[in-house]
């Protein structure tokens, strides 16, 4: 079936650090970052280098020793600092995450000073006026950089640049607890085993109990195993409510105070809302062309998503045995299993036995191998030995090198399994981009795919559903747009785009796993070693349409709701009042009132006003996919064709350029419909 992404947010370090390193041209004030700061010899050195900017007089100016040695400073800035913060996302050590957090928030304090340094704002403005001769990379490294200083409030009145400082501060403080409170919520919900029908006893055996209750965590491999199979409703509900309250009552309080200072820069800078200020950069450029878009698209979804609600209640009476049963939020993922099983004649649970995370993995590579033209070699023991940095003994590490070239590319961390105050979802986190410095020489790109699929046990390997399998898909897709740039900037390397274009080639290459080629090359059981029977491969592949639309408008929910919080002029509202309001007219599922699914809702501070970005970029890469049907999923020439054109430019070329000249014509919205089985 088709699964529109309950995506994977970057958190808000990541964006404010890749808008810094891409868009931004930063400066220090020494005393803004503590002297014990865990960031404290990277900022000096960047410190340092900055001053030296600064120092050229204007006459001697040119790229080398303004942008350029901006671009260098940043780039080893974010080397440097980088591992450290993304231990508060991974690291088993409680120290260790809170020297990760201090780190962020210290990173996040020095980005909002340095945007506010008037002489290096002077000194790449001479760069600009004296027209020098730049490569377009590098001219649109310049264009972009003075566009964010301007964004960035250089063109205030000291007094207002003041003012709008304060307020940036004070936001990093309250996103960093609010994110914090989502990323360390341990709510645990007990459970009697009458109270789990039919969930999976490989499961229940990971699940801590206590006598006879088991002690059921909100990990998704816990969770969706019992929204997925457990029979038993008020099981389900219960699940349901816990999960849509993550965050707890006190992010409530602290989006709402976001919001406010969010509201607050927007008037500072000009702007009538922080939605139109955060989108400005992005290909929509505004939020009335986000409006526009789901005013178009929302009709065409809602007439197959009624259809697929009568399914799901025709379901639920005949799952229940009561013809008047109502289907409530947490009968979704329920019923969907239910349709796929009675309907399809596919049993998710038999589906798994096929998809072995290892073998998934190899399949994965050589599809990648044989599109792009890579090796992929396990470096694990090598870097282990040689004092590489692992935070758990189940990471590895692999570089990719270029087969024809016999070169290596670039290299990923692999941390596949949920693990105590692990970041809970999935995602790729940039660790380091690529860079060739002034001497010539190349950094390659490194990166850590993130996940949380079910663990192995004594009796089996991790087990995939094939909507893990497809999420596999997706993630890889990002980190291969990190590591196959060719970008020399690094503040253009990899996923460095208009952040409503990153998830494009990754919502593009989910299209993989619904291939029956593809997948029978490597979906073999477990045990057996045999194929995935072509009857069962065939029932799958049928049913990737199961309740398309519903899913679809729940993404336009999510959308609607980040929108709406963003686009209020004084920031002021009630965030929970507005997310009953907007389920009750962008979905068909009642709003359930215990629950307020703003608290535990990342992409608010990571993506704000950018969750849009999800449909709106499909939209684009299933246009994208007609090429790769037309021209052979597994075609080198059509794969080669895709590396060179989109995911090796990084943020080098505008981002319609880039699809034009890959498509060879306008983008069209057609193929979007057909993949959810939608008629305009």
């Amino acid at each position: 079936m088709t699964r529109l992404h309950s995506p994977n947010p970057l958190p808000a370090w990541m964006v404010t650090l890749l808008m810094s390193i891409t868009l931004l041209a930063p400066a220090a004030v020494a005393s803004e970052i503590p002297p014990d700061s865990p960031i404290a010899p990277a900022v000096a050195a960047a410190d340092a280098a900055i001053a030296a900017i600064v120092a050229v007089p204007d006459a001697q100016r040119d790229y080398a020793n303004t942008l350029g040695a901006l671009d260098d400073a940043v780039t080893r800035l974010q080397t440097d600092v980088m591992m450290t913060i993304f231990m508060a996302y991974v690291s088993t050590d409680a120290t260790e995450r809170d020297r990760g957090q201090l780190a962020e928030e210290h990173l996040n304090t020095w980005v909002i000073a340095l945007n506010k340094r008037e002489d290096l704002y002077r000194a790449v403005k001479a760069l600009a006026t004296s027209s020098p001769t730049l490569t377009p990379e590098q001219q649109r490294y310049l264009d972009h950089t003075l566009r964010d200083f301007r964004r960035a409030g250089m063109e205030l009145t000291p007094e207002k640049r003041d003012q709008l400082k304060a307020l940036e501060l004070e936001e990093n403080k309250v996103t960093l607890d609010f994110e914090k409170n989502i990323r360390d919520d341990e709510t645990i919900v007990p459970l009697s085993a009458a109270e789990l029908p039919d969930v999976p006893e490989a499961v229940l055996a990971r699940v801590p109990r206590v006598g006879d209750v088991y002690l059921c965590g909100l990990d998704a491999p816990t969770y969706m195993a019992i929204m997925n199979f457990c029979t038993r409703e008020p099981t389900r509900a219960k699940m349901y409510i816990a999960y849509k309250r993550k965050g707890g009552k006190r992010n409530i309080a602290l989006l709402e105070k976001i919001l406010q200072l969010r509201a607050q820069r927007a008037r500072l800078l000009g702007y009538p809302h922080i939605a139109d200020y955060n989108t400005e950069p992005r290909m929509v450029k505004n939020a009335a062309t986000v409006l526009a878009f789901y005013e178009k698209l929302r009709p065409i979804i809602r007439k197959k998503a009624l259809a697929d609600f009568e399914e799901y209640r025709r379901a639920k009476a005949q799952a229940s045995g009561d013809p008047n049963a109502v289907v409530q939020a947490w009968d979704q993922f329920f019923l969907d299993n239910w349709l796929l099983r009675n309907k399809f004649a596919v049993d998710a649970q038999r589906v798994q036995e096929y998809f072995p995370m290892e073998r998934v993995v190899e399949g994965l590579f050589a599809v990648t191998q044989k599109l792009y033209g890579l090796e992929y070699k396990d470096v694990t023991e090598a870097a282990r030995a040689a004092g590489r940095r692992f935070w758990h003994d189940t990471v590895k590490l692999y570089e990719v090198w270029d087969v024809e070239k016999q070169t290596q590319l670039g290299e990923f961390y692999w941390d596949p399994f949920p693990r105590d105050n692990k970041y809970g979802h999935f995602a790729v986190f940039p660790l380091q981009p690529r860079k060739v410095w002034a001497d010539g020489s190349l950094q390659r790109p490194t990166c850590a795919v993130v996940c949380n699929f079910p663990p192995p046990s004594a009796e089996r390997p991790s087990l995939m559903t094939h909507e893990d399998v497809e999420t596999l898909f997706h993630e890889f897709g990002h980190a291969l747009h990190n590591i196959l740039t060719e970008a020399t900037i690094g503040g253009q390397s990899g996923t460095s785009t208009a952040l409503d274009f990153v998830e494009l080639p990754s919502q593009m290459f989910e299209n993989w796993v619904w291939d029956a080629g593809v997948l029978g090359t490597f979906a073999r059981h477990y045990r057996t070693g045999e194929p995935i029977p072509p009857d069962l491969l065939k029932s799958m592949l049928a049913a990737r349409n199961v309740s398309s639309a519903v899913k679809a408008e729940r993404q336009v929910y999510y959308g609607m709701l980040d929108l709406t919080y963003h686009m209020t002029p004084d920031g002021k509202l009630e965030t929970t009042r507005i997310a009953n309001e907007l389920m009750e007219s962008c979905e068909l599922f009642p709003f359930v009132p215990e629950t307020y699914v703003q608290a535990g809702f990342n992409h608010l501070t990571g993506y704000a006003a950018g969750y849009y970005g999800y449909l709106w970029s499909d939209v684009y890469a299933q246009d994208v996919f007609t090429v790769f049907e037309q021209g052979g999923v597994l075609s080198p020439e059509v794969g080669r064709r895709w590396r060179s054109a989109v995911l090796a430019r990084g943020g080098t070329v505008d981002e319609m350029q880039m699809l034009v000249d890959f498509l060879g014509r306008e983008p069209r919205m057609e193929p979007f419909l057909k993949y959810l089985g939608l008629e305009e």
